[in-house]
């Protein structure tokens, strides 16, 4: 088998492993997100700029995610890219 071929196929399984870790990350943080959330309507206790806070914070975590991971497909391209030369 050719060098080149060897090279393709192990980048193509660890981006389908870091999609799949990716995506199993993303489902438990949605879970997480919702309880979260269902906490927040009935933490009565809870000062208003604390929730506000957490959401902020739930905000940022997400667009940091969804950054790294377009991040992380523009890279891999580039690499599939430079292979197919």
């Amino acid at each position: 088998m050719d060098q080149k071929q060897i090279a393709k196929q192990m980048i193509q399984f660890n981006k389908t492993a870091f999609d799949n870790s990716f995506s199993a990350m993303t489902m438990v943080y949605e879970q997480n997100e919702k309880m979260l959330e269902t906490f927040l309507t009935q933490a009565s206790g809870l000062p208003e700029e604390g929730k506000k806070a957490i959401k902020e914070w739930m905000t940022s975590y997400s667009t940091g995610c969804s950054d790294f991971k377009k991040q992380v497909d523009e890279n891999y391209a580039k690499v599939e890219e430079y292979f197919e030369k």
